[in-house]
């Protein structure tokens, strides 16, 4: 019973992320349309308008305050591109921000369906770009979705893309180790397999086998 009702839960709050993620997408719309009929408005005005607006008054005083360099800040984060499949309303390849969850990747699909069975995946594990989720049904797993979920089926880290933060994610690697991967693929080049992590100084035989099964190349 306890078990049914935690899974009710976790379907109502999948449904209520892929409602506000809706909304938020219907007022990024409004307001771009709205942002494009003031750009219209200004470009079809009379120029001499224009011209007007743009030149200082005669009372206007002349600043002699000398001139400030505008830094600009640019963004260098990117979202993920992931493959979200099986029993989700909107299955397909979905752009979702760096550092999201498989819970996160399933909303960006409309959310699960009725058939899907969500324990059989861990939601709160971190997605890299290109990784696919698959959410399978209910009578794929035969009743037992833990079976499933041991098999490891679900999302894996990428040690070639992944942030910082997602590394951190694998057992046994803590922030330290996190950034020696980085360095490491950053100075040689990609990690050819999983075995290959032993380039990355403090990881050895035992914590290449600990990640394994949750880590790819």
């Amino acid at each position: 019973m306890e078990f049914s009702a935690w899974r009710m839960r976790v379907r109502t709050e999948l449904r209520a992320r892929v409602f506000n993620r809706r909304t938020a997408q219907l007022l990024m719309t409004a307001v771009t349309v709205v942002a494009a009929i003031l750009v219209a408005v200004w470009l079809f005005a009379p120029p001499s308008d224009r011209i007007e607006d743009s030149l200082p008054s005669a009372n206007s005083k002349v600043s002699t305050a000398p001139a400030t360099t505008a830094v600009l800040w640019i963004d260098t984060a990117v979202s993920l591109s992931v493959h979200v499949a099986g029993e989700v309303a909107a299955p397909g390849v979905h752009q979702i921000p760096v550092g999201s969850r498989v819970i996160d990747a399933i909303t960006a699909a409309d959310g699960p369906t009725d058939d899907a069975e969500l324990d059989a995946l861990n939601l709160a594990s971190f997605v890299a770009d290109g990784d696919r989720v698959y959410v399978p049904s209910s009578e794929a797993m035969n009743g037992d979705p833990f079976i499933y979920l041991e098999q490891g089926v679900g999302s894996t880290i990428n040690v070639n893309t992944a942030s910082a933060i997602e590394l951190e994610s694998l057992p046994g690697v803590g922030p330290a180790t996190a950034s020696q991967i980085i360095r490491e693929r950053e100075a040689n080049g990609p990690f050819s397999s999983i075995d290959d992590l032993t380039r990355v100084s403090g990881i050895g035989p035992a914590t290449v086998e600990k990640v394994r099964d949750v880590a790819s190349t």
